[in-house]
């Protein structure tokens, strides 16, 4: 492919021209799949699992309220509602509402997207709503009173932006947004941080810390817990690199770590750093400097958790060697952290075994420098332990999620080092009976050990019909979790569906991801092919009913499957996919990806980029597999323009595409279950058709 690019006009996201060839392409693919036998039967069984009544309705604590967003069947945006404890503990609990967003979307003449909300503590009465246009990352943000359930007219309100805001307390909030150039960076998040005080414009919010114009983003907040107020600020030069700082009103000592409660009034202070690597993970908690390593440092290897006592560190203790933190977690070839939460007075440690949860109730001694650490739950083995909620400026109060791919959620409650009930179970959604979970490990092509799960037929006389899964970027892991919407419409159908942990995720620590940055991502896919292959050589499936499945990122994978790998598959699904990587870091948020893949910019990074780039390696004379590609006008993340310009590059060689543009949705691609169920009705019936001959397609299963 030369490099002016003839698919330029694709990118032009809401032009007339693109826009008109977006209408073309969906309707040749509804032509193509819709009218597909079992489609609508399909559609309906997903929809049926997404607007579940007896599904569990997660919720968060505020105050003396939990707190849940649902969206079913008659509430189509969702209603933001909350009940208390003990109403939650019924099966059919009475919830108030506090936010419709159906009839807010039609008072306004707006398609409302709930993106979120920040609550005022420790009253819990007024909340920063965020509101998002389809779907898209850029909202709107609206003070609201809980109290009264209606937006406070003379409120704080920000337009529609990628903005940051948290509050400070009643009369001010930590501000990020678009206040005009230089505010904002290339990616399209805040450089500015700004306090703003109410009843004041928005553009006379006071400048704290204004980022370096090759910053990713920078943003503030204010941590509120009694006894320990203070204000942090943050940059990030990039994906992986922050740093922090204490932000110090007038007047407090140099060795002084902690605030008054409630204190940011009164002249903007001074920025202290906090010393601590830029590629580590780190904040303040209470008394502690919780520091998670992403590379060795102190004599601790990377993925280490390590406490020090906040206010001796900023002194210079530990850099005097005077004392040691605490080690919280160390790391081994098997086992990773996978995250941490806090209570009052505990902290809740989950890891990950080889990917399966483990989960321990660590407590720090009088000294504050031993911990105690005791079980905290018995989690059954190939499955995800999912902290929900915790309380911990009030209580040891936790919410904790178990499932399996075969195991529905069961949600418990309890207080750190005491009892436990459990509170609610989500039902069984599709039928499971002659369906086993397996772990196996492929070879990759240098010779690492790559984990994945096989769900599916436990007898199965001979290969089938299989789809797989991966990501492989970012730090996201794939772990074991209940999908009633794969269960319906893949596995109860007959098919094995497959779930890859290859690098470049997070599922044995900052190694596996680093391993797959930059030059080095071909390892994610050679990862990736070497599960493919190894499925065939247990007699899993074969190549042509091997079906494979990624978004975002994994929808790069996708595409590099496609142009690296066709002979190992039968068709390709990818989701709002990057796919032109010599334009990635000049579309959309694409910039703040350059720390994960490179800069297309930089000659020593162009020549991996083109090589992994599959609009630029796409050819006429290789037979590659059926491809269908889903994106959203809406998404304000990935460019649609990758999604666009890789079909029509494919229409032109000749190569069998299917392009489907939802033109709202956002990143997720949809923003109700309406969208969502067409969606995965057009994935399913796309994949048994070109997964299984006519013969021995499945029909629709018994609801």
């Amino acid at each position: 492919m030369s490099d002016e690019d003839p698919h330029l006009w694709l990118e032009d996201v809401t032009g007339d021209s693109a826009l008109a060839w977006v209408r073309e392409r969906n309707a040749e693919t509804v032509d193509a799949l819709a009218g597909a036998p079992g489609f609508k039967v399909l559609e309906r069984e997903v929809r049926e699992v997404l607007d579940d009544a007896d599904r569990i309705p997660y919720a968060v604590r505020r105050g003396r309220y939990l707190y849940n967003f649902w969206q079913d069947a008659d509430r189509v945006r969702g209603v933001w509602r909350r009940t208390g404890l003990e109403e939650y503990r019924k099966d059919r609990p009475a919830w108030e509402t506090v936010l419709d967003l159906d009839v807010l979307s039609e008072a306004e003449g707006e398609e409302w997207a709930w993106a979120g909300s920040d609550v005022l503590a420790p009253d819990h009465r007024h909340a920063l709503v965020m509101l998002s246009r389809g779907g898209s990352d850029a909202c709107v943000v609206r003070e609201f009173d809980l109290e009264a359930r209606e937006f406070v007219g003379d409120g704080y309100a920000v337009p529609e932006a990628k903005t940051r805001i948290g509050w400070i307390d009643i009369d001010h909030v930590w501000i990020g947004t678009d206040f005009g150039p230089g505010s904002m960076s290339g990616s399209g998040y805040p450089l500015q941080v700004r306090r703003w005080q109410r009843g004041t414009p928005l553009e006379e919010a006071e400048l704290v810390h204004q980022g370096e114009p090759s910053d990713l983003s920078a943003d503030g907040w204010h941590d509120h817990t009694p006894g320990y107020a203070r204000d942090f600020v943050s940059t990030h030069q990039d994906f992986w690199n922050r740093r922090l700082f204490l932000l110090r009103g007038p007047g407090e000592g140099q060795g002084e770590g902690r605030g008054e409660e409630g204190g940011a009034g009164g002249a903007v202070g001074r920025l202290v750093p906090v010393d601590v690597p830029d590629d580590a993970v780190k904040y303040v908690h209470r008394q502690w400097l919780i520091v998670t390593t992403k590379s060795p440092w102190l004599g601790h290897a990377a993925g280490t958790l390590l406490a020090f006592d906040f206010d001796a560190y900023q002194a210079g203790a530990y850099a005097e060697g005077a004392r040691e933190p605490a080690v919280l977690f160390a790391p081994d070839e098997h086992t990773a952290l996978a995250g941490h939460h806090w209570t009052r007075h505990h902290l809740i440690l989950a890891t990950r075994a080889d990917v399966s949860s483990r989960l321990e109730l660590l407590t720090p001694g009088p000294d504050g420098h031993v911990w105690t650490r005791a079980p905290l739950a018995d989690v059954p083995p190939l499955s995800t332990a999912s902290v929900i909620c915790t309380d911990p400026d009030e209580s040891d109060e936790y919410f904790l999620a178990v499932s399996g791919f075969l195991q529905p959620a069961t949600l418990h409650r309890g207080e750190a080092g005491g009892p436990g009930e459990t509170l609610k179970q989500a039902p069984a959604l599709f039928d499971t009976a002659g369906l086993a979970v397996r772990q196996h490990f492929a070879a990759s092509a240098d010779g690492t050990r790559v984990p994945y799960f096989v769900i599916g037929p436990e007898d199965r006389p001979g290969p089938g019909p299989t789809l797989l899964y991966g990501y492989g970027g970012f730090e996201v892991s794939q772990v074991p979790q209940y999908s009633p919407v794969i269960g319906r419409a893949w596995l109860a159908r007959g098919g094995t569906y497959v779930l890859a942990g290859i690098r470049g995720g997070r599922e044995y620590g900052p190694a596996w991801h680093q391993a797959a940055l930059g030059v080095h991502r071909v390892r994610a896919f050679d990862d990736f092919a070497a599960v493919a292959r190894d499925l065939v050589d247990r007699g899993i499936t074969t190549a042509a009913q091997l079906g494979i499945e990624g978004g975002s990122n994994g929808g790069l994978l996708m595409g590099a499957m496609l142009t690296r790998h066709p002979d190992l598959f039968g068709a390709v699904v990818a989701h709002v996919p990057l796919l032109d990587m010599l334009r990635f870091h000049r579309l959309l948020a694409g910039a703040s990806w350059i720390a994960e893949y490179g800069d297309p910019d930089d000659p020593a990074d162009r020549p991996h980029l083109t090589a992994i780039s599959p609009y630029h390696q796409a050819r006429a004379d290789v037979p590659y597999p059926p491809l269908l590609l889903l994106t959203s006008t809406r998404d304000d993340r990935v460019h649609p323009g990758h999604a666009r310009k890789m079909a029509a590059r494919l229409r032109e060689l000749g190569q069998s595409v299917l392009f489907h543009e939802h033109l709202g949705g956002g990143h997720a691609g949809a923003t109700d279950h309406r969208q969502t169920a067409f969606n995965k009705a057009l994935v399913h019936s796309f994949l048994w058709e070109r997964l299984t001959p006519p013969h021995r397609r499945p029909g629709p299963t018994a609801t």
